[in-house]
């Protein structure tokens, strides 16, 4: 069975983009599982918007799923700009994902959802994928499934602790 990947961003401590995967088996559970990670009179899961307390509830419950993610790190000195180091981690995921994946599902931004396209209409004919791996722009508000990532790369930002806390669910961490 192929899997399913859900993609976020962060520029807080250098660039790095987070894919969890999820097998469309478990996807359900899954979703359900982070719908009841999200606090009355929220609409999404943001770790940027919690509390600590809740913050730890909410890694600790993703490590507790068992889920896996891969972290893909660009270095702005190699690639110069944020453009540009997404541009490098979309390409590595492409490569790297290109059997094993059916679909791609990144937390939309205006400002990038354009240029994501046309890299990944690029990546997918260069890989053979093009018919077998879909993708799609959606918000986190519509599929919790990107509270993944949205976890996973805030912890790693935050280094120390919070890093500690995350790596049992990280598969690999790939220096773009």
């Amino acid at each position: 069975m192929a899997d399913r990947l859900y993609v976020d961003e962060t520029k807080a401590k250098g660039y790095v983009l987070v894919a969890g995967i999820v097998l469309p088996a478990d996807s359900t559970a899954i979703r359900k599982e982070m719908r009841k990670l999200v606090a009355p009179g929220q609409s999404r899961v943001h770790m940027k918007h919690e509390k600590v307390p809740r913050q730890h509830l909410i890694v600790a419950k993703l490590v507790a799923l068992d889920l896996r993610v891969v972290i893909y790190e660009a270095d702005r000195r190699v690639h110069g700009t944020d453009i540009a180091c997404r541009k490098a981690c979309l390409e590595q995921l492409v490569a790297e994902h290109a059997t094993t994946c059916e679909s791609v599902v990144f937390d939309s931004d205006p400002s990038q959802d354009g240029r994501d396209r046309q890299i990944l209409v690029e990546q997918t004919r260069r890989h053979g994928c093009r018919d077998t791996m879909s993708y799609e722009h959606s918000k986190a508000t519509v599929e919790p499934l990107l509270a993944i990532p949205d976890v996973v790369a805030w912890s790693w930002a935050r280094d120390g602790d919070w890093r500690r806390r995350i790596r049992p669910i990280v598969e690999r961490v790939v220096q773009v």
